[in-house]
């Protein structure tokens, strides 16, 4: 089941986030993301944004949400999104069905760009993207120090609008 996120979802993102900081450079975080960062994050997305959690038997083991893409007035008709599957879930298509709704509500909002940064290599990161009609519009080189290696990052771009 598909639903908008709640502050009460804090803990249970924490556990499928904090396993992505800790074991992958598919996030460039290297430390935990405490829960009461995680509920600050939640409440500060939502103000403007939407986020989705995909809940299985009332376990939360999935979720997207959109950011401003830069801070600047300009860039108000441009979003970034972001989507993390609980380890032991992925592959079974979660991920897509969340950025579903996502993207629609980005699209009724008034978006007219939507931006995925991808650490690489990531092929399930750049195939989900790509099944949903985001194009690779930029790959830049070795940006991200993490687990003692360079990371390259590209970028997807989707016109919604």
């Amino acid at each position: 089941m598909i639903r908008p996120a709640s502050i009460s979802d804090a803990a249970a993102i924490c556990g499928i986030y904090n396993y992505y900081v800790l074991n992958t450079c598919i996030t460039f975080e290297e430390e935990a993301v405490p829960e009461f960062k995680m509920t600050g994050r939640i409440a500060e997305t939502m103000a403007n944004r939407p986020w989705y959690v995909w809940e299985d038997l009332g376990e939360v083991v999935g979720y997207a949400y959109a950011s401003n893409w830069k801070d600047r007035s300009a860039y108000r008709y441009s979003a970034e999104t972001t989507v993390y599957i609980r380890q032991d879930r992925t592959g079974r298509g979660i991920g897509k069905k969340l950025y579903e709704p996502l993207i629609a509500d980005l699209r009724q909002a008034g978006m007219h760009s939507i931006m995925g940064g991808i650490s690489l290599p990531n092929s399930a990161s750049q195939k989900l993207h790509e099944a949903l009609g985001f194009k690779k519009v930029a790959h830049f080189e070795q940006v991200g120090w993490k687990f003692k290696k360079w990371i390259d990052v590209g970028y997807w771009e989707l016109r919604v609008g």
